[in-house]
């Protein structure tokens, strides 16, 4: 009886091992064909036959693993843990695609008279407690040692899409008054009068968002606000020596430092003090090269006036013929209808959700790596999941990641010349005997003839030289812990305004250059320190009509 009894119990091990083996080779299948599946993404592939797809795997995936014997087996050692991983990645497979993507996709698509984020927020509401759970259970199994090389490499596939869906979606619902009404003020930047961080801020747009329901509730432009009357927004004495108090006492210039949360809150307190006490929330900063970016995923809008605005007119229409057709200073009414009008078709587009999701997503992800989209958050929570992000429009403090350098332009002419501007950037890196330096330069074209200067309207023309000379002022953010070697200039009016201002924990290199139609003029800072751990140069800058090319190149120096 013993022997039978034994040889029955082994044989059940036997069944429930090779059951179990069963089930593994399932899950490894479905998993594996996922896999494919998102590279396919990846390449193009058509998005919603693609979360379909990976849907399927993920849900036969997810049944398998969760089968008893299997469960039972994440006990034993060495073996559990590496079961427990790829059971935890099947289900998170599972969650993003059947509880997240493919409701989301379906709700964007649906034809429905609410609005499109009412659709999409109690889905984001139902997949977060879940999503959450599952990123904690998977960051924890992620430091086990004894996880295998396959699994391993797809627990850290995984893991930090999970980790950031999970951080995400709280945020995203927070956004969209899933807590109760939130107010955003929408800054529209003009890049024809390039300003540091974009282009003046001369219009703003109050938006009120309340269970995933958006409205506009307010605009104004810049002749509305006390301009000269400084607002109670205190700002570090660096920054006034580089921008002076136009920086604060003048709405259109409160881009100019490279820093977004100071932009935001300069122009919430031109909005509170001169338009409306409105609590403000956030403040999202948009360019019209973005908004071309946005045309292209919701396709054309008619405009009240008739006209199409479509993503091969945007900018030109939006920053350069409109003045061409009205002079803003004698017809600022007509302009600014024209820009509201443009405003609201798009907002209209929006919040119907007449797009393409994954275009859209692929549009804010275009505008947001230009510099042309930026957020900032009231709500200290919020503000400190985004800050690390390019969004959030703030320069890193170190070179751990990367070694950022900024090449930012402010006009001076009082024009919206910068239509017509060229620019480039190069960053030459070196290391010699202990010390990293980085050479950076930049070159301005002013690219249009006398004559055809001299045919501007007066609003695109300067308000102080008319059409015989521009000014641009040029300012180049060192890396961290660098500070400047030398500069030089090249042009026939180029200066150097200042290098002993050390802002936002950098060293500053500030240049005055003075164009006249078709010249050229060229600035170089060098900045040096001790060598050590430098990540990858990355260069950001104004964000320029006519895109700013850039060029590195690296001597010397350790592969990184």
């Amino acid at each position: 009886m013993v022997v039978i009894s034994t040889a029955c119990a082994l044989l059940l091990i036997l069944l429930a091992v090779a059951w179990l083996g069963f089930r593994v080779l399932s899950v490894r299948s479905e998993l594996t064909a996922a896999r494919g599946v998102v590279a396919q993404v990846q390449a193009g592939a058509d998005v919603d036959g693609s979360l379909d797809a990976l849907g399927g795997h993920g849900e036969a995936a997810a049944a398998a693993a969760a089968d008893p014997i299997w469960r039972a087996a994440e006990v034993v050692p060495f073996v559990g843990p590496n079961l427990r991983a790829v059971r935890l990645a099947s289900e998170s497979l599972d969650v993003l695609a059947n509880d997240l993507g493919r409701p989301a996709m379906a709700a964007v698509g649906a034809d429905s008279a609410d609005p499109v984020f009412a659709r999409v927020l109690p889905i984001l509401a139902e997949a977060e407690p879940r999503l959450t759970q599952l990123a904690g259970d998977l960051e924890a199994v992620r430091g086990d040692e004894s996880l295998v090389g396959d699994v391993r490499d797809g627990v850290d596939t995984v893991a930090p899409l999970l980790s950031g869906a999970a951080e995400a979606l709280p945020v995203v619902s927070e956004l969209l008054g899933a807590n109760g009404p939130r107010n955003y003020l929408l800054v529209s930047q003009n890049n024809a009068e390039a300003v540091g961080l974009g282009g003046s801020a001369a219009s703003q747009t109050l938006l009120r968002a309340d269970a995933g329901r958006i409205e506009i509730v307010g605009q104004a432009n810049s002749r509305l606000y006390r301009n000269s009357q400084k607002v109670p927004v205190e700002v570090p004495d660096s920054a006034l020596a580089l921008y002076s108090d136009y920086l604060v006492h003048h709405i259109n210039t409160s881009s100019s430092r490279p820093d977004f949360p100071t932009m935001a809150q300069i122009v919430a307190a031109w909005w509170q003090r001169d338009i409306a006490p409105d609590q403000i929330d956030g403040v999202i900063s948009i360019d019209p090269i973005a908004l071309s970016y946005v045309l292209r995923a919701t396709g054309p809008v008619q405009l009240a006036t008739g006209e199409e605005l479509n993503e091969g007119n945007a900018v030109r229409l939006l920053l350069n013929e409109i003045y061409v057709r009205w002079g803003s200073y004698q017809e600022a009414p007509l302009v600014d209808a024209f820009f509201a009008s443009a405003a609201t078709s798009i907002f209209d587009a929006l919040t119907r959700g007449d797009f393409d999701p994954m275009a859209m997503v692929s549009a804010l992800n275009d505008g947001i790596e230009n510099g042309s989209i930026m957020f900032w958050s009231a709500h200290e929570e919020v503000q400190q999941t985004i800050a690390p992000l390019r969004v959030a429009g703030i320069l890193p403090d170190d070179n751990a990641d990367s070694t950022t350098i900024g090449v930012y332009y402010r006009d001076e002419s009082m024009s919206k010349i910068d239509y017509y501007m060229k620019s480039a950037v190069g960053v030459e890196e070196s290391c010699v005997d202990g010390v990293r330096s980085f050479a950076v330069s930049s070159t301005l074209h002013m690219d249009i003839s006398q004559t055809e200067a001299d045919l501007l309207p007066q609003y695109i023309a300067s308000g102080h030289w008319g059409s015989q000379q521009f000014r641009t002022q040029v300012y180049i953010y060192g890396p961290p812990g660098t500070t400047v070697e030398s500069v030089t200039v090249n042009g026939r009016d180029v200066h150097v305004a200042r290098t002993d201002v050390q802002d936002l924990g950098r060293p500053v290199a500030w240049f005055t250059t003075n164009l006249v139609p078709t010249e050229r003029a060229s600035v170089t800072a060098v900045f040096s320190g001790e060598d050590g751990d430098y990540g990858p140069v990355d260069i950001r800058s104004t964000p320029m009509i006519n895109k700013t090319g850039t060029e590195l190149a690296t001597e010397g120096c350790a592969a990184r």
